[in-house]
């Protein structure tokens, strides 16, 4: 590791040594070699490539998917004293011709573009007179076509290999399993010896699923430990987006929408409240998030079922940035299942594309009806591995199985007796031998499968159900009303009759989870807590003042660690992780003064 990298680290970022791999990246970008970096979010990807860019003569180009996300990066680098900027239509032709003359003069350390912007033939033309000390390309999987989130201009980037042959050039990501890995290497021309994993794991964050009971009832109990922290809330439609944040707002929240088919404005103005405020609640569909580099978002909490693993992986990742502890919760049902299945097949996609959206499915299925610790299923599904967390609902309140074997053969028959045509309800209700009216009119009374299920309660037999479509051991016909049929799987099993271990549905007043309060009571004490909050305030003032997010100016952890070690001057301050030169000299002043107020 160069002298100078460390240098800089320690000057502009505050850090006295680099984390995890992060300084033999690096070295090796530094020394002029390409490198694809897989490393979780919240594990430092940024400055595997700005400290190179900083290091190596010229500029750092980076090529980013989104407006806000390079404003947050290029906000949160020029207040550390980095000279960075971004390009994108949206400047006016003055601006522009001022950054193209600052490029041209040497006057620019990083300059940020999405795809589009940077593909375009004036675009490259111009770079091409510049001296670009290196090419990196963030959220890299959007280059897959086979990843879940693939972006058709992501696929064009090789005209950088190809223009820029000799400037060392980055592919990151978070979020990339094996195949889409070998696609981003082999596309830009990255040998598999330059590749650095750091694993999947972020360890600071509880995964919970659980499936549909009340799901506002079930949303509000989960809010109750996040008082004053902000999140995201996922819902699948645009509809239920701002329902659930106006219901949200009924309930003493300040909770906002996010959705494509917002006004552009408005989202923005939306986006722009949540990124500056302290306990914000975004409601959004999947178009939002991407572009959020707010370290301090407390829980992620999914209403519905996203479409992958992956997708789940990187949504429930935009929580816990800062590396403080940060929960999610996800809740299904098999309306969800039956949803997403139906999004796939009526897909204009090719066979095989919608062959891996199944596979894709059916393994996120699996880490919704796992018995296991949630984090070992979720990174098996990446190649990665760990011991049992601790850290997830699973762990910390294992289910109870029972042999479902007989069950499942008994809804299964019940299906088929009754032609595969009614919904669960229905099913259900013959199982259970109910009298009514319907029942008797098809003379489903009178088959083998009426009343043979009385050992199980309503509740249990759709958890059963639940189980079984998760399992594709049943379909669900949501184009027409729900009807039910026996899949392959299905047919399978009542042939070969092997043992099926089910999870037991817990009891309707299930005991809940202790509340864990707001996380940063795991990071600091109660006595240091009226300095942490007298210097959040002050943090927020600072930021308001110049009209940026707060943590662009110090994230929580490092507000956690002035709290506690309480520097007494510029020269203790200076030792505090996160705080460099130009912040020190910025902001110490005014820090240290409240510090001191609190002695």
């Amino acid at each position: 590791m160069t002298a100078n990298a460390l240098e800089i680290l320690r000057s502009v970022y505050g850090y006295d040594s680099f984390r995890g791999l992060q300084a033999g990246i690096v070295d090796h970008v530094a020394s002029g070699r390409n490198a694809f970096v897989l490393m979780p979010t919240g594990g430092g990807k940024s400055l595997c490539y700005q400290i190179p860019a900083l290091v190596r003569p010229g500029m750092g180009l980076v090529v980013s998917p989104l407006l806000a996300l390079m404003a947050d990066q290029v906000a949160a680098l020029r207040q550390a004293g980095v000279r960075a900027a971004a390009l994108n239509s949206d400047l006016p032709a003055e601006e522009r011709g001022a950054l193209w003359r600052d490029i041209h003069s040497g006057a620019l350390d990083l300059l940020y573009a999405a795809p589009e912007t940077v593909l375009r033939p004036e675009v490259l033309n111009q770079l091409e007179r510049a001296q670009l000390s290196v090419i990196a390309i963030d959220e890299a999987h959007c280059l897959s076509q086979w990843g879940h989130d693939f972006r058709p201009s992501y696929r064009q980037l090789d005209e950088l290999v190809r223009r820029f042959p000799q400037t060392p050039r980055m592919a990151l990501t978070a979020t990339a399993d094996e195949p889409t890995r070998a696609e981003i290497l082999a596309h830009l021309d990255i040998a598999q010896s330059d590749a650095f994993i750091a694993g999947f794991d972020r360890p600071n964050i509880r995964y919970a699923i659980k499936e549909k009971d009340n799901p506002r009832a079930q949303l509000k109990d989960f809010l109750k430990r996040h008082l004053n922290e902000s999140g995201i809330v996922y819902c699948l439609s645009k509809r239920k987006t701002e329902e659930t944040a106006a219901w949200l707002c009924d309930q003493g929240h300040e909770a906002l929408a996010y959705h494509a088919g917002m006004d552009k404005a408005v989202r923005e103005a939306n986006q722009a409240r949540f990124q500056h405020g302290e306990a914000v609640i975004m409601v959004a569909t999947i178009a939002f998030g991407m572009g959020i580099d707010k370290p301090d978002v407390r829980f992620v909490a999914h209403l519905d079922l996203p479409g992958s693993i992956e997708a789940f992986y990187q949504e429930t990742g935009r929580a816990g940035r800062d590396g403080l502890p940060s929960d999610t919760l996800m809740l299904y049902g098999s309306d969800d299942i039956a949803l997403r299945s139906r999004f796939i097949e009526e897909s204009d996609a090719p066979e095989p594309r919608k062959r891996m959206e199944r596979q894709k499915l059916d393994a996120l299925l699996g880490l919704a009806e796992t018995a296991g610790c949630r984090r070992q299923a979720l990174l098996s599904y990446f190649g990665d591995t760990c011991a049992p967390c601790g850290n997830c609902d699973t762990c910390e309140e294992p289910p109870e199985l029972f042999d479902g074997t007989i069950a499942a053969q008994k809804v299964l028959s019940c299906i088929y007796r009754t032609g595969e045509r009614f919904g669960q309800a229905y099913v259900v209700d013959v199982l259970l031998g109910v009298e009514n009216e319907r029942i008797a009119q098809f003379g489903h009374d009178q088959v083998s499968t009426y009343g043979i299920g009385t050992e199980h309660d309503k509740s249990t037999w759709r958890a059963i159900l639940r189980q079984l479509i998760a399992l594709r051991f049943v379909d669900v016909d949501l184009a027409g009303h729900g009807g039910l049929s026996i899949a392959l799987a299905g047919r399978d099993f009542l042939r070969e009759k092997p043992t099926l271990m089910l999870r037991v549905p817990p009891p309707p007043k299930a005991r809940r989870r202790a509340a864990v309060s707001d996380a940063l009571r795991a990071a600091i004490s109660d006595t240091d807590r009226l300095l942490f909050e007298a210097l959040r305030h002050t943090r927020t003032e600072l930021a308001r003042a110049q009209n940026v997010p707060p943590y662009v100016i110090f994230h929580d952890k490092t507000l956690v660690e002035l709290a506690t070690t309480k520097p007494a001057s510029t020269t203790e301050m200076a030792t505090v992780p996160g705080v460099g030169k130009a912040k020190l000299e910025r902001y110490g002043p005014a820090f240290l003064t409240v510090i001191a107020e609190h002695a």
